[in-house]
């Protein structure tokens, strides 16, 4: 399998990206954008081998995660876009499919509302897009969040890639100021996504299945898919399946079949 890797300006935000395989014709490349905290690696090492035998993987690290060094702007979900169209740019790709996991999923939706001619086909993986999607409970444990509350799987694999002293710590609240200013989307707003969409969550993820429901039933004509699974192990994800990938390799047919039209 082909793979090479690079980086690409954004007005001093430098993204780092991996393409994993060849172009297939008359098929986009397929965006990979992973959660908060996480790697390439962590979210998706699994996933892309078995991806990448049927389409080309782009897969990206969004700022101050990964090899992508942070800078002094907040980490927003249209910032992250904007990154990524200058990687689309550099490797003159006009239109991808894309595969946005829970954080990596609001940069997902940002990327189609702001670009829709360059986002054919869109998979948001255990995310949410309003503020109403979870309890109070949860943002006042946001709120109160420490470096202690975050899987070790993450923090391996930052301290292994930035050591520097202070980056992991600057990591974790990139991800925490993110999630705690997340105004969400109106049903408007999502009323106007134009690529067809698949709303992907596990029956045990941080949002219920009802409101999973409800977020597809805004966005034109999108399907739903519940699997029996938690907050991305149904994608390999390292700190959620623990190894166990037998949930993945069900699921990525689905996901095949979905983006296959």
């Amino acid at each position: 399998m082909t793979f090479t890797h690079g980086y690409a300006d954004n007005n001093g935000l430098c993204m780092y990206y991996e393409v994993h395989g060849q172009a297939v014709p008359g098929q986009p490349p397929l965006l990979l954008i992973p959660g908060g905290g996480s790697t390439i690696g962590t979210n998706f090492s699994e996933l892309i081998p078995l991806l990448a035998g049927h389409r080309q993987v782009i897969a990206v690290e969004e700022e101050g995660h990964g090899r992508t060094q942070p800078t002094s702007r907040p980490l927003t979900a249209e910032n992250s876009a904007g990154d990524i169209l200058a990687v689309l740019e550099q490797l003159t790709v006009e239109t991808v499919d894309v595969l946005g996991f829970s954080a990596g999923g609001h940069t997902a939706v940002a990327l189609a509302l702001a670009r829709p001619a360059a986002v054919r086909r869109l998979i948001i993986a255990s995310t949410f897009v309003s503020r109403d999607a979870v309890p109070d409970e949860f943002w006042e444990g946001m709120s109160k969040a420490t470096l202690a509350d975050m899987p070790d799987t993450y923090k391996d694999a930052d301290r292994l890639l930035n050591p520097a002293p202070g980056h992991l710590e600057l990591l974790f609240e990139l991800d925490r100021q993110r999630i705690l200013d997340f105004p969400g989307w109106s049903d408007e707003e999502l009323g106007t996504i134009t690529a067809p969409t698949l709303v992907v969550l596990g029956d045990r993820d941080i949002v219920t299945a009802e409101y999973a429901a409800r977020m597809a039933g805004t966005i034109p004509g999108a399907r739903l898919l519940i699997v029996p699974g938690g907050h991305g192990d149904y994608l390999g994800e390292q700190a959620a399946s623990g190894g166990d990938l037998r949930t993945m390799h069900a699921t990525v047919p689905l996901l095949l079949r979905f983006l296959d039209g």
